[in-house]
């Protein structure tokens, strides 16, 4: 990644809000992506109470449900990949399976492997295991979580890949934790701190109106109007 628009400390920094607070952030600093970028379907965390993710993009392809028919991406070039990154990085895998999750690629010895390797942890549509087992603090945000990896291998890396309606590339910045993920784009994550500012003081002047006391319609009314767009 040669000249990034953002620092290891910009990037650390986004690790104070949760993800969505981070798409409500994009909308404002980002509109056109309001409606694209992130994931749209249901997702597991291997632990809901670990801290949001924030990392540069590491993608790959896999396929577990039957054995390779040709040759393979090579699984020692692939760490390789995921360890050179100038910053933290955040696996992004897609399940090409008919049946994504088929087999697990994530388990004790690959949470473990990537997490040497500098990965924060991992997004994918497929599947995990070993929930007991994974290495401390690596989080994984999956399709389901299953018993085997079956044929588990590696089909390719470096592609952009689509995870659940979110496409991602290599080196994109990628927010994510127990609610989903989303992909910011590098020209918004230095401007999104004074977004997520203004998100929150619009929201305070709703939530303060709730809270109170002699609390009505009217007053919500005005508080929303004085507030402007919230969600």
């Amino acid at each position: 990644m040669a000249d990034p628009m953002y620092s290891r400390d910009d990037l650390t920094a986004l690790q104070q809000w949760d993800t969505p607070t981070i798409c409500n952030g994009l909308e404002i600093v980002a509109p056109g992506r309001r409606a694209i970028g992130f994931t749209v379907e249901p997702m597991v965390a291997a632990d809901p109470k670990l801290p949001p993710m924030v990392g540069v993009a590491r993608v790959g392809m896999i396929r577990a449900k039957e054995a390779p028919h040709g040759p393979v991406a090579d699984r020692l070039d692939w760490y390789d990949y995921v360890a050179d990154a100038q910053f933290p990085s955040v696996v992004v895998l897609q399940d090409l399976d008919d049946r994504p999750g088929y087999g697990a690629w994530w388990g004790e010895v690959h949470s473990t492997v990537h997490k040497a390797l500098g990965a924060l942890g991992c997004v994918t549509n497929g599947s995990f295991r070993d929930c007991d087992m994974l290495a401390p603090g690596f989080q994984i945000v999956g399709g389901r979580i299953g018993p085997s990896h079956a044929h588990v291998h590696m089909v390719d890396f470096g592609k952009p890949v689509n995870i659940f309606g979110m496409n991602v590339a290599h080196d994109d910045v990628v927010h994510a934790d127990f609610h989903g993920a989303v992909v910011i784009p590098a020209d918004a994550v230095r401007k999104l701190p004074d977004a997520i500012a203004l998100c929150t003081r619009r929201e305070k002047v709703i939530l303060d109106i709730c809270a109170e006391p002699d609390f009505s319609p009217a007053k919500l009314r005005a508080a929303v109007q004085r507030a402007g767009e919230i969600h």
